[in-house]
């Protein structure tokens, strides 16, 4: 049966990247992008696009009938440090956009699902260093605490119901392509944008704040790979860690200055510096390495090069 793909979100971050990347290997016919709006944007124009509220089921059941779609890529989310503003709805549209697919993969109105989520998920009490598959999960933000509950209920779906739901939990991922969409790890996007534009940056975060990173890339890669993978192969049904590199503020800024010798960073932290404190510092991939032969290509250095390049 051929493979019909609908992204809502495809206007994101993530989801403008991994609709170029779908149309290139299943044909850009088959690859169906959707978002709240219509922009005048490469994904809009590159391709069949529709306007969906990832809030309204039977637009979604709509477009799934209409188009005969098998596998839904559901990227539409409010991120950690814009949910934190609008909480009520952040978990609105975070939890009730999954209930709507799982609820049509459960009817069996679609095949597969692709459903992110994130570092958000661990909290101050998870051990911060190579955090585990497994471990204590205690977040202590919105857009955390709704990735944990869509984790638990797509396992639940997939136990229950056979629902064919796949999962990563993104790090901080670095972009070129797309500006920042409001997390935590956006920082290091900014620095990028602005080393180029102004020579220096204020980061919002302190100098010795280590994350987990990606480059898009990387995350994209991830992405396809999980959901080509034998429906065997797949043996966590909540969400696989997902890592590539760990850096702080200081060893980033030190990389682009190798770049741009005049490039200066400040810090300045805001209420940011505490969603990412509760944030672990490095994460242990091994179970997505083992299970679909996940492994990432972009080290700080070659993440950097690209970067700056590509901006430039």
């Amino acid at each position: 049966m051929q493979t019909k793909i609908l992204i809502i979100g495809a206007c994101g971050q993530i989801g403008t990247e991994l609709t170029h990347k779908l149309r290139a290997i299943y044909g850009i016919a088959n690859v169906i992008a959707s978002d709240i709006r219509k922009l005048n944007n490469e994904v809009v124009n590159s391709g069949p696009f529709e306007v969906v509220n990832a809030l309204d089921f039977n637009q979604i059941e709509h477009l799934v009938e209409v188009h005969q779609i098998t596998d839904v890529y559901l990227m539409a989310a409010l991120l950690s440090a814009t949910a934190e503003k609008n909480p009520a709805f952040a978990w609105d549209l975070n939890m009730n956009s999954l209930f709507h697919v799982l609820n049509l993969a459960k009817a069996k109105k679609i095949k597969k699902i692709f459903w992110p989520s994130s570092i958000a998920v661990f909290g101050p009490t998870t051990p911060k260093e190579q955090t585990q598959q497994f471990t204590i999960m205690e977040p202590s933000t919105v857009y955390g605490i709704s990735k944990q509950s869509g984790e638990r209920w797509c396992e639940y779906y997939h136990n229950v119901f056979g629902v064919d739901v796949r999962s990563v939990r993104y790090p901080g991922l670095i972009s070129w392509s797309t500006p920042p969409g409001g997390g935590t790890t956006d920082y290091a996007v900014e620095i990028f944008h602005k080393a180029l534009s102004d020579g220096k940056y204020e980061c919002f975060l302190e100098a010795n704040t280590k994350m987990p990173m990606m480059y898009m890339d990387d995350a994209i890669k991830a992405t396809v790979q999980i959901m080509q993978a034998e429906p065997e192969q797949i043996k966590i049904r909540s969400s696989y860690n997902l890592a590539a590199i760990s850096f702080t503020p200081e060893v980033i800024a030190n990389e682009i200055a190798k770049q741009l010798p005049d490039f200066t960073i400040s810090y300045k932290p805001d209420f940011r510096q505490k969603i990412a404190d509760s944030w672990p510092a490095s994460i242990d991939d091994s179970f997505a390495r083992r299970d679909w032969n996940w492994s990432h290509d972009f080290d700080l250095s070659k993440i950097t090069i690209e970067m700056l390049e590509n901006l430039k």
